[in-house]
């Protein structure tokens, strides 16, 4: 007994007429002219990329920028030191409504800005009596002394100079910062800092967390992404460098940071992360949704895909 015919789910019998097609004559033709394109416009054109920012770059170009985001990574004022999980347990992190998501995950990657970008890469440098006597007073000072030293070399900052190779500073009673800015400046423009913050205890380490979020929290690579239009509010996953086109496939991703409340919220990330989720279960589901699957037979898109079948 056969089945009765359902015209949401099957395909009724074609009894109409065939047509010879080579598919693979015609995926070798296809393959060969966009190699020959991609050739050729790539001998003609290079590549649109720029060369990697570093640590080195940013505080050779902008040493008061680099020595102003290290003073805030040591009083805890940067995106880095309040971000939350998974680098530390300052906030509670991205959430979705009331799921604090990132807090649930907890902190998987540890990062403590005032130790691990100012106070451990001082350390790795060679022996310097100047240095070794500033990290000795900060490690025997208390927890209260220390954040003293920091918030009165915070006060000056606004009025921080560098000049004939030093950072200098109208700060008074900042015990041994002063040094350690001065030392993590000049160790950036040796592009040392770099080596110290990417190193993992591993020979090969392409970890480049630590140095990423370093950078992030100053406002050089901002600006240098504003430049190129690459920031958030300007599409930038839509863009690579300049005005050439970039990843055009995320176009419905970075879509919706453009609009409220996804703009304005300060968890976007997981909204946008789990309304693309949303929306990618409604399009997996599509065949097993009634009414929804018979969109394309009701809509009859297929007659103008198939329009010269069609017109005979």
């Amino acid at each position: 007994m056969s089945k009765s015919f359902r015209p949401d789910v099957d395909a009724p019998e074609w009894k109409g007429g065939h047509s010879p097609y080579d598919i693979i004559k015609e995926g070798t033709i296809a393959l060969v002219v966009v190699g020959l394109l991609t050739i050729i416009l790539a001998t003609l054109f290079g590549s649109p990329d720029d060369h990697e920012i570093t640590l080195k770059n940013w505080a050779n170009a902008t040493p008061v920028d680099f020595a102003t985001t290290a003073i805030n990574e040591m009083n805890g004022t940067t995106t880095t030191a309040g971000y939350g999980a998974p680098y530390n347990t300052a906030s509670d992190g991205q959430k979705l409504g009331p799921l604090t998501l990132a807090k649930w995950a907890g902190v998987r990657i540890p990062v403590n800005t005032e130790r691990d970008f100012v106070i451990r890469p001082l350390e790795s440098l060679p022996y310097n009596a100047q240095l070794s006597s500033a990290l000795t007073t900060w490690k025997s000072a208390s927890s209260s002394q220390r954040t003293t030293w920091v918030n009165n070399y915070t006060k000056a900052d606004a009025k921080l100079a560098y000049t004939n190779g030093q950072v200098v500073s109208t700060a008074t009673d900042a015990g041994p910062v002063p040094v350690f800015i001065n030392d993590l400046t000049n160790m950036a423009r040796s592009g040392a800092l770099d080596t110290a913050l990417v190193s993992g205890g591993n020979f090969f380490s392409t970890d480049y967390t630590k140095p990423l979020l370093f950078l992030s929290d100053g406002s050089y690579l901002a600006d240098l992404a504003q430049k190129q239009h690459l920031l958030g509010s300007q599409w930038g996953m839509m863009n690579e460098t300049n005005s050439y086109p970039g990843q055009a496939w995320l176009w419905l991703y970075t879509f919706w940071y453009q609009v409220s409340p996804f703009s304005t919220s300060a968890n976007a990330d997981v909204q946008v992360w789990a309304t693309m989720m949303l929306l990618s279960v409604i399009m997996f589901l599509v065949p097993v949704i009634p009414g929804l699957r018979a969109l394309p037979r009701k809509l009859k898109v297929y007659r103008l895909i198939w329009r010269e079948h069609y017109r005979k």
